[in-house]
């Protein structure tokens, strides 16, 4: 955002404030200060005023002019195509010295004497304002010949530009920028007239009228105006020079000038594209083909705050001009513009960040500019159409300003800044302000924000340091267990020989499904998948695994053992973590022990690795609910109790569409594992005993069966027991041999025989009552 400061002086007096002075108050308001320059025009540039304008006698391209500079005529040769009598120009005289270190002196070109030199912008440190000399109008001041033009105001100035956050569209103008600064300095807003004076003035409603269903949250304010003799100030030309802004007709220009010093949005029609002479104009507002809110005549001639047709444009130098003022708000442009993207102009910069919304001020600007530089005829009254606004409130006790600062603000002064930045508290009741905000400050949503707008106000250098004080909270909270339980299994997993292998939470939805799976529900599956064949959250580790097992063997790996700890999702894409295992091919690698050929994995060496990483477990029969399991090499895995997962060997048919060999997995839920601190239990100092006891049972009694009844009838002294061999054969028939192991111990003496015996033979009678088992 440029500004310069004569022009914010025309909305906010800045008498006896210098330009280093409203730098340093810019950057301490937060309006960040990106450049500055200083216009200052050369001694002895002048005022001059062309009388006669002549063809050089020996060159087409130059003219001697007699210029009248208020004490005599002087004689200057100028190749100026723009030049002509009756102009005022921007003198330079003999003597006077202009940047770049040119000293104009006395000369003669082609012959003819020339006692000066007829200046553009660009020659007296002014920005470029186009090609050809400067033409001097009223608009800067009363013409005095001979007068210095440093002692103009326009030509003593300040360029200072402003860096602005996203969220600052209120400071995309003079009247905005000149806001701020009444809270920085306290300091009034010069008056400027909102009202429409339509004393002797025709009636818009006689040429035009507004038909629209629905406001479709936008506010309009139409004007016409009769253009007739207009021409661009030069005033406003510089200023538009100064702001980088370039126009094609002079309406353009007046606009560009007054949306920069309003912030209104701002746009010009020709009348015709509503009506004619002898038809009263109509604008229509509807949703266009996109759904965007779109102004429509005679055809479609602008989407609001977005764009304007190119044919809508006012390009003659005379003629009936709708002007309309327009406000929508920043979030909502903004959002339709993201959902659908259509080709915008330079406008939507400030529509998207949040424009002008008092469109009064823009209309009454435009039409005291037509006014005041031309003969142009403007007509009273306007069309308008407004949206309700509901301000938003905030409500803060006086306590929390202190809270928040660190730094007690005395209330009063708390009042008159929020009274400054037109921020209505209404009256405060005790120590509560109920603050409403207002509608150009779409920024401001919480309380943090108000803060926020107090401090940069007061300045953050005018808030005394202190020393920070708090007190930290307990940091070991659930995140961090569940961390660090993670990090535990995953080191286990790692020393026991595996690899960690690491994959999306996606998978692809057929693959899943094809093994028996169930995927996310279809309302709420992803709606943008990154490939097509990661289309789903993944309900299970596996799959990712299998695929991760396969990519190594089609690399000659022999011996592929990995796991990956991460999440799964269920069909209402609710997440858990799990930790899963895959062995394929080889139990260990080559080496002299094997003769370079090891065993291959098998279901008691899988169980043992997978032991090593999650402790003890049990085993029980289980049937897999999913295709990957050989449905008769599968366990149900019990952790205390507790089932936490499900240990098999892949189907053969699978391992064969992966090229796979003999391959076990194993997936866990992480909650079941085990982490806790772990508490020293007492032991016994007795020695202990072990006993084998083989029966004859029937191969139909599951192993869970002959567990329960042992449990049922040991006594304390037996702490543990296992099977360690188990026994089939035609001579059995269908029975078979088990052999299971005890270990009993005491906690107050040594087990003599007869304790030992009395224990294995009441474990004895329990089997051989309840399951028919004998000794071998």
């Amino acid at each position: 955002m440029i500004v310069t400061k004569n022009w914010l002086n025309e909305w906010i007096d800045l008498d006896g404030i210098g330009a280093e002075e409203l730098c340093k108050t810019f950057n301490a308001i937060g309006l960040e200060v990106d450049a500055h320059e200083a216009i200052r025009v050369a001694d002895g540039v002048v005022v001059g005023f062309v009388e006669k304008c002549e063809k050089h006698p020996d060159a087409d391209k130059l003219n001697v002019c007699q210029v009248n500079v208020g004490t005599e005529v002087r004689q200057i040769v100028c190749g100026a195509s723009n030049v002509r009598a009756g102009i005022h120009i921007a003198l330079a005289t003999v003597g006077a010295e202009l940047p770049g270190g040119l000293k104009i002196k006395e000369a003669k070109l082609r012959g003819v004497d020339s006692h000066g030199m007829i200046c553009s912008a660009k020659e007296i440190g002014l920005p470029s304002m186009g090609e050809g000399i400067m033409i001097l109008d009223a608009s800067i001041g009363e013409l005095v010949l001979g007068k210095n033009l440093n002692e103009y105001a326009v030509f003593n100035d300040d360029i200072i530009e402003i860096e602005l956050t996203a969220n600052r569209g209120d400071c995309l103008s003079i009247h905005g920028i000149a806001r701020d600064l009444r809270a920085a300095l306290s300091r009034p807003l010069r008056e400027k007239n909102t009202k429409d004076d339509q004393e002797n003035r025709l009636g818009i409603g006689r040429i035009l009228q507004l038909h629209h269903g629905e406001t479709f949250n936008t506010d309009l304010l139409f004007g016409a105006v009769d253009v007739k003799n207009f021409e661009v100030p030069f005033i406003i030309a510089l200023r538009l020079a100064m702001i980088e802004e370039t126009y094609t007709t002079a309406v353009d220009a007046l606009l560009l000038y007054a949306t920069h010093a309003t912030g209104v949005i701002l746009r010009a029609y020709p009348f015709e594209k509503f009506g004619d002479a002898e038809n009263k104009g109509v604008i229509t507002l509807q949703n266009d083909e996109n759904g965007y809110a779109a102004l429509y005549g005679k055809e479609k001639v602008s989407v609001i705050g977005v764009s304007q047709e190119k044919e809508a444009h006012f390009t003659a130098q005379e003629g009936l001009v709708v002007v309309e003022a327009s406000y929508i708000a920043p979030d909502l442009i903004a959002k339709k513009m993201g959902e659908h993207k259509v080709a915008s102009c330079p406008h939507y910069y400030r529509t998207s960040r949040g424009s002008e919304p008092s469109l009064a001020i823009g209309i009454r600007y435009v039409n005291e500019l037509f006014e005041k530089y031309s003969d142009s005829q403007v007509y009273g009254g306007n069309i308008e159409l407004t949206t309700t606004y509901e301000p938003r409130l905030i409500s803060m006790v006086e306590e929390e300003f202190e809270s928040f600062i660190g730094l007690k603000i005395d209330k009063t002064r708390i009042t008159q800044i929020f009274k400054n930045l037109e921020l209505d508290i209404g009256k405060p009741k005790g120590s509560t302000f109920a603050i409403s905000v207002p509608k150009f400050r779409h920024d401001i949503v919480n309380k943090q924000d108000i803060i926020e707008e107090i401090v940069r106000i007061v300045g953050i250098d005018n808030i005394p340091s202190k020393p920070l004080v708090f007190a930290e909270k307990n940091q070991m909270g659930d995140d961090l267990a569940e961390y660090k339980k993670t990090r535990l299994y995953r080191q286990r997993a790692a020393q026991s020989g595996f690899y960690e292998s690491v994959h999306f939470v996606f998978n692809e939805r057929a693959q899943v499904e094809k093994y028996g799976f169930v995927c996310t529900d279809e309302d709420k599956e992803l709606l943008n998948p990154i490939t097509a064949t990661f289309d789903t959250l993944r309900p299970t580790l596996l799959v990712g695994l299998l695929n991760s097992a396969s990519a190594n063997v089609k690399v000659n790996q022999k011996k592929i053992a990995l796991f990956e700890a991460g999440m799964v999702f269920d069909t209402n894409r609710q997440e858990s973590k799990r930790i899963g295992f895959i062995v394929s091919g080889a139990l260990e690698s080559d080496k002299i022990a094997n003769a370079g050929k090891p065993a291959l994995i098998d279901f008691a060496a899988f169980t043992k690795l997978i032991a090593d990483v999650a402790g003890s477990f049990e085993l029980v029969s289980h049937m897999p609910s999913h295709l990957l399991a050989h449905p008769y090499v599968c366990a149900k895995v019990l952790i205390n109790g507790v089932e936490a997962g499900e240990l098999f060997r892949v189907h053969p048919q699978v391992e064969e569409e992966f090229d796979l060999a003999q391959t076990f997995m194993c997936e866990l839920n992480m909650d079941a594992l085990p982490y806790a601190l772990v508490k020293a239990q007492p032991y016994s100092k007795y020695q202990a005993s072990y006993r084998d006891l083989s029966v004859l049972i029937s191969k139909e009694v599951t192993y869970e069966t002959i567990k329960a009844v042992i449990a049922k009838h040991a006594s304390p002294q037996i702490r543990r027991f296992y099977p360690v061999d188990r026994y089939v054969s035609e001579s059995l028939g269908d029975q078979m041999s088990l052999t299971l192991r005890f270990v009993l111990q005491s906690d107050e003496k040594t087990l003599e025989e007869e304790d030992i015996n009395a224990a294995m033979e009441w474990i004895l009678g329990g089997l051989r009552d309840e399951l028919g088992a004998g000794l071998r």
